[in-house]
């Protein structure tokens, strides 16, 4: 993989379509399904690297500010990681990202609802104004975990909602200029098209094998 992802990031830094490169060189390798979506999600120009590198910010940065979440995109990262899976990878644009796809074949498991707890739990620890979760509607039961989200939220006495909406990137994107608010995001669409990024699978790993839940208990107090 290693001469797969140089030649990959040679002709991308030459302005080379992701596409039309992924399938140059996945071709040329016989890569398999899978080893192309490593790439594709791993391996970026060094200018989108560093652009989306410039971007992301801290946790202590969204205090006072509205934080918005894509829904899907942060939890399926974060359920990931608290099941041990080995798809999560750091790539090249700083961020973390699970690179098994599953986006659109996504279903709940034993890890949602812990999932949950984790992200909202560590970010209510620095005191973001509002917190807004998204969900993709086109995604089977996408009400009821949008429910359970908010759920949690209320018991958690955190301010903010938790909701459905057609196209996720165009609300995440237009509310964050609107209200200079942070996005929670993977997705190199939207981190393109927005001033502030939150890494939250990041901080969720950093601090899992010290034991989320002591953690979080102490610093509340």
């Amino acid at each position: 993989m290693e001469n797969a992802t140089s030649d990959l990031k040679f002709l991308l830094n030459r302005d080379y379509n992701k596409k039309i490169a992924l399938n140059f060189v996945g071709n040329h390798y016989l890569l398999d399904k899978e080893e192309r979506n490593y790439l594709q999600r791993k391996v970026y120009s060094t200018k989108d690297s560093e652009d989306r590198k410039s971007k992301i910010i801290s946790l202590s940065k969204i205090k006072g500010k509205n934080l918005y979440i894509d829904g899907y995109n942060v939890l399926i990262t974060v359920e990931s990681i608290c099941s041990n899976d080995e798809s999560i990878v750091v790539c090249e644009d700083g961020v973390f990202r699970d690179v098994n796809a599953v986006f659109g074949k996504y279903k709940c498991n034993e890890n949602t609802e812990n999932a949950i707890n984790s992200v909202l739990a560590l970010v209510r620890i620095y005191k973001p104004k509002y917190v807004q979760v998204f969900f993709d509607n086109q995604v089977s039961k996408s009400g009821e975990l949008a429910k359970l989200t908010k759920k949690i939220m209320e018991k958690q006495r955190i301010i903010g909602s938790a909701s459905t909406a057609p196209n996720v990137d165009y609300q995440l994107i237009n509310l964050s200029h609107e209200t200079c608010g942070v996005v929670a995001t993977s997705d190199s669409v939207i981190m393109d098209k927005v001033d502030n990024i939150l890494d939250i699978p990041c901080f969720i790993h950093k601090i899992k094998d010290k034991h989320l839940s002591k953690v979080l208990v102490n610093k509340k107090k």
